[in-house]
């Protein structure tokens, strides 16, 4: 049998609180940022709090989801609200899109015609640092939490592009101080524009994934049913089908095949279980349906997979 390690969910206190303390740095420089772009004029400043943004509701959406998880399910939602994460991405995909698009069609604009709007410079250069003084705090913060728990790992990761996004902007505030030459706001706006892209790109294929009912990325259905054969009294495995209701959270299910005998001793629900735990502990599949059945009786149903 293989060892697959679990993937760590939001389930330990520390970790949400982590993720809390650093959704409210991003979230606040997030503001600053925006501030700061009105005040002024930089494009930049406002492409990184658009890059902000990415993170901040990404964070967002992990601990909601956490909570919205936990409700109970009932008879007219029988899964729960799980989903409720996947909805919340495919808005912040949108968003995602739309923001990008703003900020390249705005700097090139700007690279086009430079000389319509001043960027004061200095300013721009004190949000720029206090936003990379946050984000390298936030990545302090989270630098052993990261190493153990992947949601964590994802908001290290995105933090980590912010602070890239942040060094962009400095280098662009510096420039305008020094030179005077404006159209460095407008690169590095691109250059972060750039940067949200493939998150939202990536939001919508998970997004999209989902909602077709995708197998979950990095789940072989052949080595599930190469898991289930080793089981004495197994005989065929089909109808299989897996999908996922939001990241992380996979569904299975199966027709088994077995020997009359098994049936016949009594040895069904031992099986059920055993199958189980082996979709728990391996491939991290906790809601499992398993439908039981003679060999000679599947031998007279279609096979679908």
């Amino acid at each position: 049998m293989h060892d697959h390690a679990p993937a760590a969910g939001i389930r330990s206190a520390s970790h949400r609180r982590l993720l809390a303390i650093s959704l409210s740095l991003t979230a606040t420089i997030m503001v600053v940022q925006v501030v700061g772009a009105v005040l002024t004029g930089s494009l930049a400043l406002l492409a990184d709090a658009a890059h902000m943004f990415t993170d901040a509701s990404a964070l967002v959406i992990a601990l909601i989801a956490a909570a919205v998880a936990a409700r109970p399910a009932d008879d007219r939602r029988t899964f729960g609200y799980q989903r409720a994460e996947v909805f919340g991405a495919l808005v912040n995909a949108v968003i995602l899109i739309v923001l990008a698009g703003w900020v390249g069609v705005e700097a090139v604009g700007r690279l086009i015609d430079p000389g319509e709007v001043e960027v004061a410079g200095g300013l721009m250069l004190v949000v720029a640092v206090v936003g990379l003084i946050a984000n390298a705090i936030s990545m302090w913060l989270l630098s052993r939490a990261q190493r153990t728990n992947i949601n964590v790992r994802g908001a290290y990761l995105e933090v980590m592009g912010d602070l890239i996004g942040s060094a962009m902007v400095i280098v662009a505030a510096v420039v305008i101080v020094t030179t005077g030459w404006m159209p460095a706001d407008a690169i590095a706006s691109l250059f972060i524009a750039v940067m949200i892209v493939p998150r939202a790109i990536s939001l919508l294929r998970e997004v999209f994934s989902v909602l077709a009912e995708s197998a979950p990325k990095g789940t072989a259905v052949s080595e599930i049913r190469r898991h289930l054969l080793d089981y004495e009294g197994v005989v065929g495995v089909h109808d299989v089908h897996v999908w996922q209701l939001t990241r992380g959270a996979p569904v299975f299910t199966a027709h088994v095949s077995v020997v009359p005998a098994l049936l016949a001793d009594g040895r069904s629900a031992k099986l059920l279980s055993d199958l189980q735990t082996c979709l728990a502990d391996h491939f991290d599949v906790e809601h499992s349906t398993f439908q039981i059945e003679p060999a000679e009786q599947s031998d007279c149903e279609p096979h679908h997979a």
